[in-house]
Protein backbone atom coordinates (compact mmCIF):
# COMPACT_ATOMS: atom_id res chain seq x y z
CA UNK A 1 0.00 0.00 0.00
CA UNK A 2 1.62 3.22 -1.03
CA UNK A 3 1.20 6.43 1.55
CA UNK A 4 2.34 9.91 0.23
CA UNK A 5 2.95 12.75 2.53
CA UNK A 6 0.91 15.04 -0.06
CA UNK A 7 0.01 18.11 2.91
CA UNK A 8 1.39 19.41 5.53
CA UNK A 9 -0.22 22.20 8.10
CA UNK A 10 1.37 24.98 9.37
CA UNK A 11 -0.37 26.92 11.99
CA UNK A 12 -0.14 30.89 11.81
CA UNK A 13 -1.50 33.62 13.30
CA UNK A 14 -1.86 35.37 10.24
CA UNK A 15 -2.73 33.41 6.70
CA UNK A 16 -2.24 36.78 4.21
CA UNK A 17 0.48 37.33 5.86
CA UNK A 18 2.25 33.75 5.87
CA UNK A 19 0.45 33.33 2.30
CA UNK A 20 2.87 36.75 1.23
CA UNK A 21 5.87 35.18 3.28
CA UNK A 22 5.40 31.63 1.45
CA UNK A 23 4.11 32.97 -1.99
CA UNK A 24 6.29 36.16 -2.53
CA UNK A 25 9.74 35.62 -0.76
CA UNK A 26 9.78 31.66 -1.12
CA UNK A 27 8.39 31.23 -4.52
CA UNK A 28 5.61 28.29 -3.22
CA UNK A 29 2.43 28.45 -6.14
CA UNK A 30 -0.71 29.48 -4.33
CA UNK A 31 -2.94 26.44 -4.86
CA UNK A 32 -6.04 26.93 -3.21
CA UNK A 33 -7.55 30.28 -1.53
CA UNK A 34 -10.78 29.03 -0.45
CA UNK A 35 -13.53 30.09 2.29
CA UNK A 36 -16.17 27.60 2.32
CA UNK A 37 -17.96 28.21 4.75
CA UNK A 38 -18.42 31.64 7.65
CA UNK A 39 -14.94 31.71 9.84
CA UNK A 40 -13.33 29.10 7.65
CA UNK A 41 -10.40 29.58 5.37
CA UNK A 42 -8.26 27.08 3.65
CA UNK A 43 -4.83 27.40 2.09
CA UNK A 44 -2.70 25.47 0.29
CA UNK A 45 0.86 26.48 -1.12
CA UNK A 46 3.34 24.24 -3.12
CA UNK A 47 6.80 24.68 -2.98
CA UNK A 48 8.24 24.86 -6.74
CA UNK A 49 9.46 20.98 -8.31
CA UNK A 50 7.41 19.89 -4.51
CA UNK A 51 4.98 16.84 -4.35
CA UNK A 52 4.16 17.98 -0.97
CA UNK A 53 2.34 20.94 -0.38
CA UNK A 54 1.61 23.25 3.15
CA UNK A 55 -1.56 24.43 4.16
CA UNK A 56 -2.84 27.70 6.19
CA UNK A 57 -6.12 27.12 7.70
CA UNK A 58 -8.25 28.79 10.15
CA UNK A 59 -11.91 27.12 11.71
CA UNK A 60 -10.98 23.65 9.89
CA UNK A 61 -9.10 20.39 10.58
CA UNK A 62 -8.08 21.27 14.20
CA UNK A 63 -5.71 23.74 12.97
CA UNK A 64 -6.67 25.83 15.77
CA UNK A 65 -5.72 23.54 18.65
CA UNK A 66 -1.44 24.24 17.15
CA UNK A 67 -0.21 27.33 18.21
CA UNK A 68 1.01 30.03 15.45
CA UNK A 69 4.93 28.87 15.79
CA UNK A 70 5.17 25.47 16.59
CA UNK A 71 6.22 22.98 13.69
CA UNK A 72 9.76 22.99 13.32
CA UNK A 73 12.20 21.07 11.01
CA UNK A 74 10.12 21.05 7.99
CA UNK A 75 13.06 20.11 5.10
CA UNK A 76 13.14 21.74 1.59
CA UNK A 77 15.52 19.53 -0.25
CA UNK A 78 17.45 21.60 -2.59
CA UNK A 79 20.11 20.48 -5.66
CA UNK A 80 22.33 23.47 -4.91
CA UNK A 81 22.40 24.93 -1.25
CA UNK A 82 24.31 27.89 -1.74
CA UNK A 83 22.52 28.89 -4.90
CA UNK A 84 18.99 28.64 -3.18
CA UNK A 85 20.12 30.47 -0.14
CA UNK A 86 21.73 33.72 -2.58
CA UNK A 87 18.34 33.46 -4.21
CA UNK A 88 16.29 33.27 -1.34
CA UNK A 89 18.27 36.15 0.50
CA UNK A 90 17.69 38.30 -3.05
CA UNK A 91 13.91 37.69 -2.46
CA UNK A 92 14.20 39.14 1.07
CA UNK A 93 14.66 35.98 3.27
CA UNK A 94 16.50 35.65 6.64
CA UNK A 95 18.57 32.24 6.17
CA UNK A 96 21.38 31.19 8.40
CA UNK A 97 24.74 30.44 7.18
CA UNK A 98 25.00 26.94 5.73
CA UNK A 99 25.98 24.22 8.32
CA UNK A 100 28.06 20.94 7.33
CA UNK A 101 26.77 18.31 9.24
CA UNK A 102 28.96 15.39 7.80
CA UNK A 103 28.34 12.69 5.28
CA UNK A 104 27.57 15.57 2.44
CA UNK A 105 24.61 16.76 4.23
CA UNK A 106 24.20 20.69 4.64
CA UNK A 107 21.39 22.79 6.14
CA UNK A 108 20.18 26.92 6.40
CA UNK A 109 17.50 28.07 8.29
CA UNK A 110 14.87 29.74 7.34
CA UNK A 111 11.50 30.75 10.26
CA UNK A 112 8.15 32.12 9.29
CA UNK A 113 6.73 35.19 10.33
CA UNK A 114 5.26 33.18 13.15
CA UNK A 115 8.00 31.25 13.83
CA UNK A 116 7.87 28.34 12.42
CA UNK A 117 10.95 26.62 10.85
CA UNK A 118 12.05 25.30 7.80
CA UNK A 119 15.19 23.71 7.15
CA UNK A 120 16.93 23.93 3.32
CA UNK A 121 18.67 20.93 3.02
CA UNK A 122 21.55 19.52 0.63
CA UNK A 123 22.57 16.17 0.17
CA UNK A 124 25.59 15.83 -2.07
CA UNK A 125 24.33 12.46 -3.35
CA UNK A 126 21.37 13.72 -3.86
CA UNK A 127 21.79 15.58 -7.44
CA UNK A 128 20.59 15.68 -11.22
CA UNK A 129 17.82 12.70 -12.15
CA UNK A 130 16.76 12.97 -8.16
CA UNK A 131 15.28 16.21 -8.54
Amino acid sequence: MDMKLELVPLPVADIDRAVAFYRDRLGFVLDVDVSPAPGVRFVQLTPPGSACSISLSRGALGMDRMPPGSVHGVHLVVADIVRARAQLQEAGVDVSEIMEVGGGVRYAGITDPDGNTLLLQEMAWRTGEDF
